[in-house]
């Protein structure tokens, strides 16, 4: 029986890809630098240590990596405070309400660092139905690698085979699988080139799960 769903957080709860999107392109116009839709895209469910790692190394950038982190960063701040039509996706609050109401332990297990995850987490009043909050910022590796979920599932202490994950990229429906845990695969209008293929559930629509459909995954 399932006792915990752990969910990703951009491109299930929220949508924040625009917010990240416009802070990238802004800094790869400073860094003078052209990454292509196809690069960009790869990009999805890395960490931001992760991903100017490997851009410091395809365009050989002179600034060290937490340098880069850090300007991406300020970006993204400044344009999530100024962006006012920021909105939960289209149902996930009447899930985590009705899976948290119905006991069901809920974690997070995000790429985004610790301090976005706290600035969305605040913003939409999350913090009350969540037992925990895992960053990929403090793995060294990020998803598709499984650390992160599997660190998730340690800190519910719940067996892989007792959680479920809430994807919507490739590479974090590969990081679940590869952790051994259930996979459903949110494939909304807001993924790009994502592959859902490996999923062993997909849906559209969080109106698609319940805490019932859920609870008897097996």
């Amino acid at each position: 029986m399932i006792q915990t769903v752990i969910f990703d957080m951009d491109g299930v709860i929220v949508d924040t890809e625009p917010v990240h999107h416009f802070a990238y392109v802004q800094h790869f116009k400073q860094l003078n630098i052209e990454v292509s839709p196809e690069m960009y895209a790869s990009f999805t469910g890395n960490s931001t240590k992760n991903i100017y790692e490997r851009l410091k190394t395809i365009y050989d950038l002179k600034e060290d990596v937490q340098t880069l982190v850090e300007t991406k960063r300020n970006l993204f701040n400044d344009a999530f405070d100024q962006k006012e039509d920021l909105y939960l996706l289209d149902g996930v609050k009447d899930l985590i309400i009705d899976l948290h109401q119905n006991g069901m332990q809920l974690i997070l297990a995000s790429s985004s660092a610790n301090v976005t995850i706290q600035r969305i987490f605040n913003r939409f009043d999350l913090n009350k139905y969540f037992t925990h909050k895992v960053s990929g910022e403090d793995f060294p590796k990020s998803k598709p690698h499984p650390a992160i979920f599997l660190k998730a599932a340690e800190l519910a202490k719940t067996e892989v085979q007792n959680c479920i994950v809430i994807e919507d990229s490739t590479n974090g429906i590969l990081a679940a699988k590869s952790a051994g845990i259930y996979c459903i695969g949110y494939d909304s209008f807001h993924s790009k080139l994502q592959d859902y293929s490996l999923a062993d559930k997909v849906i559209s629509h969080f109106n698609e799960l319940s805490f019932e459909t859920i609870r008897n995954i097996n």
